[in-house]
């Protein structure tokens, strides 16, 4: 879940990467696949390998990231900035924007974030069955909670943790299309994953032969949402938890990240408006740093790690989320009405 704050030369190598000129649309854009990025970092992998030659303003987008970027075979990517309010109002602006049709595009949501060593390691990239929010819960602080509570978190309307909630705000949960997120996996599950000397290095507080020690790899796995930027292995027993409860034990979180129950309550809405298609979506995360502490470690020193996984996961999730968008725009006939 560490965005971009150690390495943000790379957001302003996206700033460099095109001299073209952004304008308003003359005419409707109709993508066949739409990448959302949340901040430079995400993006620069596209602008430099995706040959983005057209660029059109949007209102109601970022002032830091005011352009959707296209190219001449149907692909476009936009960069929400981060966090919650960033992501809805930005994907807000897009779905209602005249001059955007996206019936029949597929919307894939690529970046970064924390991964569980249980289920991840730097550089991994995990596709999402089930987004859970993290943030639409009660908190109690943990030097006053009830003797034998573990966690102070819990859901909405329920009396302790573990308990199922007794009301909703109704954007706690989405569940993403099985059949589309089988169909990407198998597209990019055997995509070569950048590694480095440094994320291997980091990963060797792990015991040998675990998950976490190991190779990056494609997996499908679930993410949690929260604004806050949170470490530690209490806070990630909470949220695992906590999304058990939601799913009735399905979900499974690997990954950490500030955007996308907000983002998909946007394309909800879009879709229940009839302006695209919810069963075109996916979400697709890299592991940046671990979400908890490593052997030897506290919570503070997870926090502080050096972001050797910053890198493999910024360039992992292009290359993941790029396989999957070449294919359907290769092959958009099959594509064009569904899956």
């Amino acid at each position: 879940m560490k965005h971009a704050i150690k390495l943000l030369s790379l957001a302003g190598a996206s700033l460099l990467a095109f001299n073209s000129v952004a304008a308003a649309p003359t005419s409707t854009i109709k993508p066949k696949v739409l990448v959302v990025t949340m901040f430079g970092s995400e993006a620069t992998p596209w602008q430099q390998q995706a040959k983005l030659n057209q660029h059109y303003t949007l209102a109601g987008l970022s002032n830091k990231y005011p352009e959707l970027q296209c190219n001449d075979a149907g692909l476009c990517m936009l960069t929400t900035d981060m966090g919650y309010a960033n992501a809805a109002s930005t994907l807000m602006a897009v779905v209602l924007n005249p001059q955007l049709d996206l019936q029949q595009s597929y919307i894939i949501i690529a970046g970064i974030g924390g991964v569980n060593p249980a289920y991840g390691t730097l550089g991994s990239a995990h596709w999402a069955r089930y987004a859970v929010d993290g943030g639409l819960v009660h908190r109690m602080d943990a030097r006053q909670m009830p003797k034998g509570w573990q966690h102070g978190l819990f859901a909405l309307g329920a009396s302790q943790p573990g308990e199922a909630p007794k009301w909703r705000a109704g954007t706690e949960v989405f569940q993403l299309n099985e059949t589309l997120l089988q169909k990407a996996y198998q597209l990019s599950k055997d995509v070569s994953l950048l590694d480095t000397p440094e994320a291997q290095a980091d990963r060797q507080i792990y015991p040998a032969g675990s998950i976490a020690a190991g190779a990056p790899f494609v997996s499908i796995c679930d993410t949690v949402s929260a604004d806050t930027f949170w470490v530690g292995s209490k806070i990630a027993s909470a949220m695992e938890q906590h999304a058990a409860v939601l799913t009735e034990g399905k979900a499974h979180i690997c990954t950490t990240q500030m955007e996308d129950n907000a983002s998909l309550t946007a394309l909800k809405r879009g879709a229940d408006a009839g302006k695209l298609d919810f069963n075109r979506l996916l979400v697709l995360r890299t592991g940046s740093d671990f979400d908890q502490e490593g052997p030897g470690q506290t919570a503070a020193d997870a926090l502080a790690a050096n972001g050797s996984g910053y890198k493999p996961a910024v360039i992992n999730a292009y290359r993941v989320a790029h396989a999957v968008s070449e294919h359907i725009i290769q092959h958009w006939p099959q594509w064009q009405s569904g899956i």
